[in-house]
């Protein structure tokens, strides 16, 4: 029985939950999953139960807790240094973790505008700030793969890593409300949403109830 256990969100809308699943999935290492319902009476108390910030996702291992979903990715990546969520070069490695922590942090009018749905489409109703922001994230989409990607893989930095994890959500963000991409972010977006780890979460996710006003 593995000793990693993921507490979890619904798959539908938790996307803090998506990015760490993402990443064990992508680093090989066996997880036991458990899935709290989001918005219910009981959801709080149940959170508490195992997360002191009372939030979610949680990464257990043995005795040791980990909250944050960047937090988990990167103690991920270090139990699993052979899987390369992080880019081998210094330069490459650098701006991965800058522009995780800019997904981590940033894009308050993208989250709140395009809250994430994974089953549902919706016109794009997005302020100008919200806008603006996807404009931004297609922006570090480009430059990630002209500078890093385009002649190593598919992904942001080449194979599948931590930075695809935190900017997956919002590749089903931006099926979900149909924004407009150009074709290197399509083309991107195309290849996270065909990654195996990402269908599997997407199945599963289908098969939930949507909640609503969940962002």
């Amino acid at each position: 029985m593995t000793s990693l256990i993921l507490v979890i969100g619904n798959k539908n809308h938790s996307s803090w939950s998506l990015r760490p699943w993402l990443a064990l999935k992508a680093a090989g290492l066996a997880f036991e999953e458990r899935l709290i319902g989001l918005r219910r009476p009981e959801t709080k108390a149940e959170i508490l139960r195992y997360s002191p910030s009372g939030k979610l996702p949680l990464l257990i291992d043995g005795a040791l807790s980990v909250w944050d979903s960047l937090a988990i990715c990167e103690y991920v990546a270090e139990r699993a240094p052979r899987a390369g969520l992080w880019p081998e070069a210094a330069d490459a490695r650098a701006v991965a973790r800058a522009v995780s922590a800019e997904m981590h942090s940033g894009f308050m009018p993208l989250r709140r505008d395009y809250s994430m749905d994974i089953a549902r489409r919706f016109p794009d109703q997005g302020s100008p700030e919200a806008k603006a922001d996807a404009l931004r994230v297609q922006e570090i989409w480009r430059d990630c793969r002209a500078r890093f990607g385009q002649s190593r893989g598919d992904f942001l930095f080449g194979g599948f890593g931590i930075a695809d994890c935190m900017y997956a959500p919002v590749v089903t963000r931006f099926r979900t409300y149909g924004i407009a991409l150009d074709p290197v972010s399509q083309t991107y977006c195309d290849a996270v949403m065909a990654h195996p780890a990402m269908r599997e979460w997407c199945q599963a996710a289908a098969q939930e109830t949507p909640l609503e006003n969940t962002n």
